[in-house]
């Protein structure tokens, strides 16, 4: 006997998406938002038990009321199919989610403090425990467990959190994270549970040992976001966790097996601008050819040299690299040793 748990994080949901949007063009947030309601189709053609959402549901904490609705929709949905849903308040939305009375809904459970949600499932009585983003969870992990009110007799018990823990990777030269005050220590994690499942991690990992090589209590498992936040996870892929849990003779349960699914993301790509003759109608002819080239659907991020002169600057204005890129692109200019952050090629702080 075995339950089947989805896991996904990081939708930010409103990245990207205005709502009376002033220039049509490709827009990030209808990326993230397809792959959120990708992530899900498994729970809704009856393939799982149990949705964990790791947090930062939404893009941030202030939204209207709209927003909240968009976002919480694809959840409702699955709670509505008799699927459980449990959703981590992550730091985007500053621990909590906004307008709480929009996420009314006997299948949608939320980590709104310390707490513990329990379930039978074919007879296994599952737990799932956990807490909203915490800025000091090294310090204050064993309290706000504690706080969650576990029981210790479930045949699977998991935690549910916001938050990195040490030996997590992340960006394209793998900074890893090691001991600030949001950073939980490896060896804080308890015995006793089959898992610690959790958003805020925007790559996707599983953490077995700390950074001095000691095995884990449980497996720390980071779905990453269901799409590419930054250049900086350029080469990341995205998806979500099917995982397969199992009671044990040891309490919390066993993580029998675990998939992730990748999920489709946009190319990203950086085009140096060269040396072009013919002034900014060469420059003009050189771009649009560079543009065509590049892979259908791609974010292009084009980096100039400070020394550009200023007629061929004028070329890199949003309006005339639109006109020059197929319609499926996005692009964005930027000088080299900054990162855009131009209305087309929009990154996510962190």
């Amino acid at each position: 006997m075995s339950i089947k748990v989805l896991l996904l994080a990081d939708t930010h949901v409103g990245f990207d998406l205005p709502r009376r949007p002033r220039i049509k063009r490709p827009r990030r947030g209808e990326d993230f938002y397809r792959n959120f309601q990708l992530a899900l189709a498994p729970a809704l053609r009856g393939e799982v038990d149990l949705v964990v959402h790791g947090g930062d549901l939404l893009f941030r904490s202030r939204v209207p009321a709209g927003l909240v609705q968009l976002a919480l929709e694809p959840l409702f949905r699955v709670a509505d199919a008799g699927v459980p849903v449990m959703l981590v308040p992550g730091n985007h939305e500053r621990s909590r989610i906004p307008r709480p009375l929009l996420a009314g809904h006997p299948g949608l459970h939320i980590f709104d403090r310390p707490r513990t949600f329990q379930f039978s499932i074919r007879g296994l009585r599952v737990a799932l425990s956990g807490f909203p983003y915490h800025p000091t969870v090294r310090r204050d992990f064993d309290a706000l467990l504690a706080a969650a009110d576990p029981s210790e007799d479930d045949h699977i018990r998991l935690i549910c959190m916001h938050q990195a823990v040490e030996g997590a990777r992340v960006g394209a030269h793998d900074f890893t994270f090691r001991s600030a005050p949001d950073v939980l220590a490896g060896a804080r994690i308890p015995r006793g549970w089959a898992a610690l499942l959790s958003g805020h991690i925007h790559r996707g990992q599983v953490l077995r040992r700390d950074l001095a090589g000691r095995a884990l209590a449980a497996p720390v498992i980071y779905p990453g976001a269901v799409e590419r936040t930054s250049f900086t996870e350029r080469e990341e892929l995205k998806g979500y966790y099917l995982l397969e849990l199992i009671p044990d003779s040891a309490p919390g349960g066993y993580l029998k097996d675990l998939r992730f699914v990748e999920l489709p993301t946009r190319p990203m790509l950086d085009l140096r601008v060269e040396a072009t003759p013919g002034g900014a109608a060469g420059f003009s002819r050189w771009l649009s050819t560079r543009l065509a080239a590049s892979p259908p659907r791609s974010i292009v991020r084009i980096r100039y040299p400070a020394s550009l002169p200023e007629d061929l600057r004028r070329v890199l204005s949003l309006p005339r690299l639109r006109a020059l890129a197929p319609q499926d692109r996005i692009v964005g200019a930027s000088p080299e040793g900054r990162e855009s952050r131009s209305a087309s090629v929009k990154e996510l702080p962190s």
